[in-house]
């Protein structure tokens, strides 16, 4: 029988392993899994590190936009250096030899640097928001940046604490002496276990989400509010491929920041979702479990992308701010000037 992995992170796919009758093993699909975490572990910290290198060479006279990648960059190299490497040995050994203390810490460093990485997100949303709605509150953005990173990294760390007491190891006797690192006997009833893990993925996924898609939707409804408004007084004066360029490329940015975030962990949650409230398809084999092998490493994907989408957008906002400077644009002033500064001001990156 193909086993699921014992790593994944939701308590349900740790505890799987009881439901099943036999121990896992380290099947075919767990060797893939393994290779491709591998490579995912060294794809992720060469853009991370170059990202480091680039930011602060390149944002030098952008202290409150430095400080929001470099965070985004030490969150993904926390996943990288922290789950990954955990994800694969785990997947080596099967079953846990490290010990109690190792099986808390480890678990409750897994899941802050999750959380991180999820808040940092949130972070970047909120500080285009600001910078979009309230341009002229630019002087104070590495002040309040700094606040913000400092609550999401405290709660990042804060809510993953009940870890090191839900997770612990437990032996199993039959068929032959075998020890994992699982949730077992730390809830009195499955419903409390359930609604850990729900909290779990409010934090992780459903309010990032949320919060990325008002920060974004109350963007795009200001920036058309004020392109309406130049075309208005301007509409002689301005140059009528400009705006919809402007528009065009905050909708993309805002569209590629969602969705890199929504096609790289959906799936994974989904599946998380379908484990908690019908636990049964363990013993069924209602899915293979290459497809959670699957789902995960489409999560980590997510820390070779993160960087990427937002130099590229980075990329674009400068070349779009040239544009703007160029002969024709510098034709249209007042408040059609107020709205390229609103959008390219206080930072280049989602």
């Amino acid at each position: 029988m193909k086993s699921p992995s014992p790593a994944l992170h939701f308590n349900t796919f740790g505890n799987s392993w009881l439901l099943l009758s036999q121990l896992p093993t380290f099947s075919t699909a767990a060797k893939i899994r393994v290779a491709l975490t591998v490579v995912l572990f060294l794809c992720s910290t060469s853009i991370n590190v170059s990202m480091l290198w680039s930011v602060t060479k390149r944002f030098q006279r952008k202290p409150h936009l430095r400080i929001l990648l470099v965070n985004l960059a030490v969150a993904d190299l926390l996943i990288t250096f922290v789950v990954m490497p955990l994800d694969a040995v785990w997947n080596v050994t099967v079953q846990w030899y490290a010990g109690d203390l190792a099986c808390r810490l480890l678990m409750f460093f897994k899941l802050a640097a999750m959380y991180a990485c999820s808040f940092v997100t949130v972070v970047i949303s909120l500080d285009r928001w600001a910078a979009i709605l309230h341009p002229l509150r630019v002087s104070r953005a590495k002040r309040k940046n700094k606040t913000m990173l400092c609550v999401a990294w405290a709660l990042s760390f804060l809510l993953a604490v009940p870890q090191m007491f839900v997770f612990h190891t437990v032996s199993r006797s039959q068929p032959t002496h075998f020890i994992q690192c699982a949730t077992v006997g730390s809830f009195g009833a499955h419903w409390q276990e359930t609604l850990y893990n729900m909290f779990t993925f409010s934090g992780l996924f459903l309010v990032p989400l949320l919060v990325m898609v008002l920060c974004y939707s109350r963007i795009l409804v200001e920036i058309s509010r004020k392109m309406t408004q130049a075309n208005k007084s301007f509409r002689l004066r301005c140059s009528h491929n400009n705006i919809p360029q402007i528009r065009l490329r905050t909708l993309k940015m805002s569209a590629i920041t969602i969705l890199t975030f929504v096609a790289c962990w959906t799936p994974y949650y989904l599946l998380g979702l379908w484990y908690w409230f019908s636990p049964e398809m363990l013993t069924q084999e209602q899915v293979p479990p290459s497809l959670g092998h699957i789902f995960f490493l489409f999560g980590l994907l997510s820390t070779c992308l993160d960087p990427l989408v937002y130099c590229f957008c980075s990329s674009r906002y400068r070349a779009g701010r040239k544009l703007a400077k160029a002969p024709s644009a510098r034709m249209a002033s007042g408040r059609a000037s107020t709205v390229n500064n609103s959008i390219f001001s206080n930072g280049t990156h989602p």
